[in-house]
């Protein structure tokens, strides 16, 4: 197709355009002109959603692992979702689906998680005993493992078949639900669900850019002496904006590939640097001993609801985690329905989940065993620099410990930096896309709805670190996700229409 004729069909959807900016303006508008009054309003919505929808999210975890399994491993997990368009390799398919799915998250947890667990462990156990170290370095791993993994396959696997198969080329979530929406899916109904999509994108990584601004900007601060501050945090979040400006302007191939790429390698060439000059023993012993813990306490950890007592761990970890996933997960099915032409069902949701979960718990048992270390041998304090509540700066110590701790630092917030906007370039792609009328599979969504995206995505994290704290940003992971929680299960009940109804 001539680039004139793609121009030409590429129209914005100003339904969906205009509704989400307005959602958008909602919720950042009184927390930048009321911070205080947000702030509290935020905190009593956490407590009610916790409390009345936790166990929701638990169950609906479970039935998305259990179902997206059954259709990777049944018949219908041959069925092939058309041509490779793009003809991404492994490497760079895993690249991509990785770097989007865990953003800076992964950095910012993967290195002090265990903190908060060894202060308040699960099921009971006493903080700071042996047990709750050993659960305390496993529980992350826990939560970046399958169960994430297998919300982004449901959403990925239900849009790839209306995609692919269906011949549809509209990258939406009420598309996917069309099985069970019926006349609705291009009315009111689906584009309220859609709407919602999209409020999710925008909550869940609005958090994950206010994770990683603070961690980022205490690197620059023991770097260059510049005084922590929000100043200096907006000025980060707008650097990073133009490099994933960049990379989402150049489009899926040249761009978004391409950086993915880069930042796997540097990646894991930094893993690999700290296992070796770290307490490389002691990283793989707990390593090993973390994935025996959870494969023997696998459903405990999925169904423990904390009954009979108020520790609230259950509500302020797993539940925020289902959410984050929730609110994520119809972003990562769009993107990687996009590039996942030519595989077959049961390649992509395995190798979301294998690749996915993999990596997440490389990053978890070296980053962050080698913190543990760092606190057990007594040469860095970890835990007293967290309780102060300076949860970035005690990671800007862990990664200066390494070594020549200028060099460090600065080759960890270039990651840092990259890790950021690998996942933010294909956000902004995604949005663009959704709000894009129709996109074939040759097809990018216009550029300047790209670039509209990558600069818009940085005002909720702005607003929500404006009102402060790590507890801000997780309580928008739970207003954005919860009316995705219905979508969900209107979008496995839709795919499992379309399968029983395939024909080959």
């Amino acid at each position: 197709m001539k680039k004139s004729q793609q121009s030409t069909e590429v129209k914005t959807d100003k339904d969906i355009f205009f509704s989400t900016l307005l959602v958008l303006a909602s919720f950042t508008l009184p927390m930048l002109f009321w911070p205080e009054k947000s702030q509290a309003l935020l905190n009593e919505l956490k407590i009610i959603i916790e409390d009345n929808f936790g166990s929701i999210y638990q169950l609906l975890s479970i039935a998305v692992l259990i179902f997206v399994l059954w259709v990777a491993f049944s018949k219908y997990g041959k069925i092939r979702l058309g041509e490779n368009d793009y003809n991404f390799s492994t490497y760079s398919w895993a690249s991509m689906l990785f770097c989007a799915g865990v953003a800076t998250g992964i950095l910012y947890w993967g290195t002090i998680e265990w903190t908060y667990y060894h202060d308040t462990p699960p099921f009971g156990l006493t903080p700071g005993s042996n047990e709750a170290i050993e659960y305390a370095a496993s529980y992350g791993m826990f939560h970046w493992g399958i169960i994430g993994w297998a919300f982004y396959s449901l959403t990925a696997v239900a849009l790839s078949y209306t995609y692919f198969i269906k011949g549809i080329p509209i990258l939406r979530i009420s598309k996917a639900c069309e099985r069970v929406l019926g006349k609705y899916t291009d009315g009111p109904v689906g584009k309220t669900m859609d709407v919602f999509f999209m409020v999710g994108i925008l909550g869940s990584t609005g958090t994950s850019m206010g994770l990683g601004t603070p961690m980022i900007a205490a690197g620059v601060q023991s770097l260059l002496g510049i005084p922590d501050s929000f100043g200096l945090k907006v000025g980060i979040i707008i650097f990073c904006a133009i490099i994933f400006s960049i990379s989402v302007y150049l489009g899926l191939g040249k761009g978004i590939k391409r950086l993915s790429n880069i930042n796997t390698i540097m990646a894991f060439v930094f893993l690999a640097f700290v296992l070796l000059v770290g307490p490389t023993v002691f990283i793989l012993k707990m390593s090993i001993n973390s994935f025996g813990i959870i494969s023997q306490n696998f459903i405990r950890m999925l169904t423990w609801t904390d009954p009979l007592t108020d520790s609230r761990f259950v509500e302020d970890w797993s539940i925020f985690y289902w959410a984050w996933w929730v609110a994520v997960g119809p972003f990562m099915g769009i993107f990687i329905t996009k590039i996942s032409g030519g595989r077959t069902i049961r390649e992509l949701i395995l190798g979301t989940i294998i690749y996915g979960s993999l990596g997440s718990t490389v990053f978890y048992g070296i980053l962050g065993n080698y913190a543990l270390d760092l606190e057990l041998s007594g040469q860095l304090s970890v835990l007293e620099i967290v309780r102060s509540g300076e949860p970035a700066q005690a990671i800007a110590a862990i990664i200066a410990s390494l070594g020549p701790s200028k060099l460090i630092l600065f080759l960890f917030c270039l990651m840092s930096v990259t890790f950021m906007a690998t996942s933010f370039d294909s956000t902004s792609y995604t949005l663009a896309s959704c709000t894009t009328k129709q996109l074939h599979a040759h097809q990018d969504p216009a550029r300047w709805q790209r670039l509209f995206w990558a600069f818009t995505l940085i005002l909720l994290p702005i607003a929500l670190m404006y009102v402060g704290g790590l507890e801000s940003l997780k309580i928008s992971v739970l207003v954005s996700a919860l009316p995705l929680v219905p979508v969900y299960i209107i979008l496995g009940v839709s795919l499992f229409k379309n399968l029983k109804n395939h024909q080959d």
